[in-house]
């Protein structure tokens, strides 16, 4: 596994919470070269005296270097980690989900808020509509399967669509992809309302439709 050392000093915005580590920031980068170059690979972040600071995804090809999966020493990052963030995302949201209208694109996955850092998920239609994805950091791109086999089991929505921000997977190193990750694809043009506003949408690709004038 690999190991993040950080500057003296610069251990402070780990500690106060920050989940970001920077270029900046890294005093070396200790592990095997194929490690080293693996965009997701999992690291052991520790201070300039070798003391435990927290687990993290590595990015070579990032601006951000690390991004923090847990500061826990005794949680280690695995399948199981991943199943059981979604699963708890899931239950947050399952409320709203379940009270939504057959339009409303609802969130499900937040990202650092749910402790899957650049993981964003969308439900649209319920158990019978789509999850839509969004994995916008090397580290939750490389725990992919895991985390749709958990949106499958913990939503009953069998339909996974993989949409993406082109400019931040590029940022991240990452290729881009749209496609279905589970079931068939979404339509290319569907009604949605989101935060109280209607309109028309590709839902592959989140381009809105404009609007017809009367």
């Amino acid at each position: 596994m690999l190991t993040i050392t950080i500057k003296q000093g610069k251990e402070k915005r780990l500690l106060s919470g920050d989940l970001l580590i920077y270029a900046t920031a890294i005093e070396r980068v200790d592990g095997r070269p194929q490690e080293k170059n693996k965009p997701g690979a999992t690291a052991i972040v520790q201070t300039s005296a070798r003391q435990f600071l927290a687990r993290a995804a590595w990015n070579p090809l990032s601006e951000v270097r690390a991004r923090i999966w847990s500061f826990r020493e005794d949680e280690p990052v695995d399948h199981a980690m991943m199943k059981r963030r979604v699963r708890a995302a899931i239950a947050k949201r399952a409320a709203a989900v379940r009270a939504a209208a057959p339009t409303d694109l609802v969130p499900v996955i937040r990202g650092d808020d749910d402790g899957l850092p650049g993981l964003l998920v969308d439900s649209y239609g319920g158990t019978a509509g789509y999850l839509i994805c969004q994995f916008q950091s090397a580290g939750v791109d490389a725990w992919k399967v895991p985390i749709v086999q958990a949106l499958l089991a913990d939503t009953g929505c069998s339909n996974v669509y993989e949409r993406c921000d082109e400019l931040v997977r590029k940022s991240e190193g990452l290729p881009v992809f749209y496609r279905a990750l589970a079931g068939e694809e979404p339509p290319d043009h569907v009604l949605v309302t989101e935060n109280g506003s209607r309109y028309s949408m590709d839902l592959r690709t989140g381009f809105k439709y404009p609007k017809l004038r009367s």
